[in-house]
């Protein structure tokens, strides 16, 4: 492909009256269309598979829904740490435990906006698609109350922004985006196409609008985690997965220099089969991670209802009952088992100084008074590096 054609592929670049160049994103599809030839069949073969046994392993697990906040929480993590965000998956725990110390790294809170974005996002594809009115809903979600919150939230911009290293200009930027005015015209393009009757497969669909949306940058700040939340609810919306269980920032991350300069080979060469390529290899590593730690999660299940059983004799069910508590919220004090468990203190007490003999229970702070313990075997099935299902 020459030059000339793969230039203007995915828009082209154009000089804006104080000088710089911004790019004008074309429509999606691309024109040419996307070639589904040489290894990329294969791939979308395969990213078919894996989601499929990805999705079958999530929904084997008696009520999934305990388990996907942490894949959420996970996907939150990673997207957050590709803009440069500290949190580990442990401190949002502790946040959301209100369990906050000096060491904390401060942009926790952001992490948590995204879990809450997420959420909102997925609970509104109910009565709303994946849409200009949802993404901007998404943004404000993510950016209340944090860095970046000044930066209207919500809201489209009405400035020209770029993206580069610390102190470039619009002159020496690395990418400069369409110009604001031009922003509501291509998203409106862009949401026409999501929604358009084409033979394009899903996964290559989704993978062509990240993309399109990083490209037209259509905020201030979040544009890149947004982007990638849009890669969730469109998952979600075209029933690919029936779960939010992909935490495909994991990819990403890991391959952060690849991901950026495969957006940008789209832009100044119409690359869009090298992304695409890209992509789904991204899809069949992490869906084989994601299901190999649903399977784990169900051993680890399995192990703990039967220590349980027997070892806590009468106070079996209410070990029970903690036990599933604890795959969607992992960090809990004695007064939330009696809560519970609608016990006495002492009694609640008791119990979790059976779970803690029986390694299902950790404690996590080391104070005399205002403990809090954590599923630590559980939490670790999330953060220790899990080989795709299947690998050695």
């Amino acid at each position: 492909m020459n030059q000339q054609v793969g230039s203007h592929r995915a828009g082209r670049y154009v000089r804006q009256p104080t000088g710089y160049r911004a790019f004008m994103p074309a429509p999606l599809p691309p024109d040419p269309q996307v070639a589904l030839t040489g290894e990329l069949p294969g791939l979308l073969s395969q990213a078919d598979r894996a989601l499929g046994r990805l999705d079958g392993s999530v929904l084997t697990l008696p009520n999934p829904d305990l388990f996907v906040f942490m894949y959420v929480r996970k996907e939150a993590v990673l997207s957050s740490q590709i803009e440069g965000t500290q949190s580990s998956l442990q401190d949002l725990l502790a946040a959301e435990a209100d369990l906050f110390d000096e060491a904390m790294p401060r942009d926790v809170d952001e992490v948590v906006n995204y879990v809450r974005a997420m959420k909102h996002g997925l609970s509104r594809l109910a009565d709303l698609p994946v849409s200009v009115r949802l993404i901007r809903e998404i943004h404000a979600q993510l950016l209340d109350g944090v860095r970046g919150g000044r930066l209207q939230p919500g809201e489209l911009r009405h400035s020209q922004n770029w993206i580069g290293p610390a102190g470039c200009t619009l002159a020496t930027a690395s990418y400069v985006p369409p110009p604001h005015e031009e922003v509501p015209q291509a998203l409106a393009d862009l949401e026409r196409f999501l929604h358009g009757d084409d033979d394009l497969p899903p996964l290559v669909k989704i993978a062509l609008a990240h993309v399109q949306f990083e490209t037209i940058h259509p905020f201030l700040d979040g544009n890149g985690r947004v982007g990638r939340l849009l890669i969730t609810f469109l998952l979600t919306e075209c029933g690919v997965l029936h779960k939010p269980v992909l935490y495909l920032s994991h990819f990403f991350r890991r391959h952060r220099q690849a991901y950026y300069e495969h957006l940008q080979a789209v832009r100044d060469s119409g690359d869009w089969e090298a992304w695409l390529g890209f992509f789904l290899r991204g899809v069949v590593e992490v869906a084989g991670e994601a299901a190999e730690t649903a399977r784990r999660i169900q051993l680890l299940r399995e192990q703990h209802r039967t220590a349980i059983t027997d070892r806590l004799g009468r106070g079996a069910g209410n070990g029970h009952r903690v036990l599933e508590r604890l795959f969607d919220r992992p960090i809990l004090t004695v007064a939330d088992v009696r809560d519970l468990t609608g016990t006495t203190y002492p009694a609640a007490n008791n119990l979790v100084a059976r779970l803690v003999e029986l390694g299902v229970l950790v404690e996590m702070t080391g104070y005399a008074r205002n403990r809090r313990f954590r599923y630590e075997a559980y939490v670790r099935l999330f953060t220790d590096e899990v080989p795709a299902e299947g690998a050695a």
